[in-house]
């Protein structure tokens, strides 16, 4: 049977990361709290790019709903953008395929040899 992944309530993580501010070494944290030093060195990481809102917690999204609806934008005006150029790239492909059935292509590809 697998390992589980262990979840830390955000008091612990906050504990840990005042614990290495402190002044406590990196190992001695780590030993003491039975955590890898790269789990805590993200911690102190999220901790230092917003004190406020590192460790939201189960349940809490990280992006604001401005961000997601501005997301969701991109993605709509993406979807829209391919959908034109699909409509164009049609279009083209339906005015290519009457003069190659003619055997009078417009465009030959190639300069003409001098």
């Amino acid at each position: 049977m697998g390992l589980s992944r262990r979840t830390f309530t955000r008091e612990f993580k906050l504990a840990a990361v005042r614990r290495l501010e402190a002044g406590v070494s990196l190992a001695e944290v780590s030993r003491g709290l039975e955590v890898s030093p790269n789990v805590l060195h993200g911690w102190v990481r999220e901790f230092r790019q917003a004190p406020g809102k590192a460790f939201p917690g189960q349940g809490q999204r990280r992006w604001s709903k401005g961000k997601v609806a501005e997301l969701e934008r991109k993605v709509g005006q993406q979807a829209m953008d391919l959908d034109f150029l699909k409509g164009c790239l049609q279009r083209i492909e339906e005015q290519r395929m009457p003069q190659v059935s003619t055997g009078n292509p417009r465009f030959a590809g190639k300069s003409a040899k001098r």
